[in-house]
């Protein structure tokens, strides 16, 4: 082989190890530090959108899957994380994923709804249809026979009015007994029946499908959103705020960018959330005067408080990090802030 010849194959596989660094995916996703949006951005109210001084920010979390070279890139940034493919999916394709993310979405748009709505004085209700099927563990007797995306509407006969009443009636039924399970399916009602299973490190048996609540909210006070494919339950908090502000006419922002996160949940409470490291330096990033924050101090390290305290003091962020236990405290908090 001639020197010609040499430099042409090293350069060939020069090229081919620059591509495969460059695209070659990794069973591996990267979270980083998103971005700040304004929800008014997102959110209708009587047909309108809020032109008020300041902003209500919802706060994500950039998500993308790893390659050689960005996974080694990814270690320059102390908030960036690498999370195993199979630890931050499961066995769901990126599709399926989307379409939980969007499930979880709109749980929390008829959830932000409601709690603004009843706290503005309005008239509204609210409706258990039943319980969105996240997941199905493998063992599970339903496990070819539910997907992601159905409804469970009824367990043994009966229709509850939330998560825990299903989860505590079928606590109370034998193992050995079987389970009917009515559920919807698109337009569709079917049944089904099976065998409780196990469920993993747990010493309680269940029908082995992760769930969660599937609502609709009832009111003449038109309130639209069109998140542009952001999916997830985590702005929960700011999408009532932001509902709720302009429902009740109230100027809880006073020209300020208030950031925040949290799960909004039926009974006002304000949810833990994921990646809470990499939405303060977003919210840093976006310049926010305030970041709201779950507080749940029975988790201790885990606390989403404590952590985004932690953070935004090794960042030297200057915004004001506020712990929330529920969307009463964090207005008040608002009302009562210069």
């Amino acid at each position: 082989m001639n020197k010609k010849i040499k430099l042409k194959v090293w350069h060939l596989i020069a090229v081919v190890m620059l591509l495969l660094s460059l695209f070659l995916p990794l069973p591996v996703y990267i979270d980083s530090p998103g971005a700040a949006k304004d929800v008014a951005s997102y959110v209708k109210v009587k047909g309108k959108k809020d032109k008020s001084s300041g902003a209500f920010m919802l706060v994500y979390v950039k998500q993308m899957k790893a390659t050689p070279i960005t996974w080694l890139l990814s270690f320059t940034n102390k908030h960036t994380t690498r999370v195993p493919a199979k630890q931050e999916r499961g066995d769901y394709s990126d599709k399926e994923m989307q379409r939980i993310q969007k499930y979880y979405m709109t749980s929390s748009i008829a959830e932000a709804k409601y709690q603004a709505l009843k706290m503005s004085g309005e008239d509204v209700n609210r409706k258990y249809i039943g319980l969105y099927v996240m997941s199905v563990l493998k063992n599970s007797d339903f496990a070819d026979v539910l997907k992601v995306g159905d409804v469970v509407t009824q367990v043994n006969g009966h229709h509850y009015n939330n998560s825990t009443e299903y989860i505590r009636a079928i606590k109370d039924i034998p193992v050995q007994q079987k389970v009917d399970v009515t559920y919807e399916r698109g337009n569709k009602e079917k049944s089904t029946s099976g065998n409780l299973v196990k469920l993993p490190n747990s010493s309680r048996h269940g029908l082995g499908i992760t769930l969660t609540d599937r609502t609709k909210t009832y009111s003449k006070v038109p309130i639209s959103t069109d998140m542009q494919n952001i999916g997830g339950p985590s702005a929960g908090l700011m999408l009532t705020l932001q509902m709720y502000s302009q429902l009740s006419n109230k100027n809880l922002l006073k020209g300020q960018k208030i950031a925040g996160t949290g799960t909004i949940e039926s009974d006002g409470r304000v949810g833990q959330i994921g990646g809470i490291e990499q939405k303060v330096v977003a919210a840093k990033n976006s310049k926010a005067n305030i970041f709201m924050v779950p507080n749940e101090p029975k988790l201790r390290k885990q606390n989403n408080y404590k952590v985004a305290k932690k953070t935004a003091n090794e960042i030297n962020a200057k915004m004001r990090v506020v712990p929330v236990k529920d969307v009463l405290q964090a207005i008040s908090f608002l009302e009562n802030t210069k």
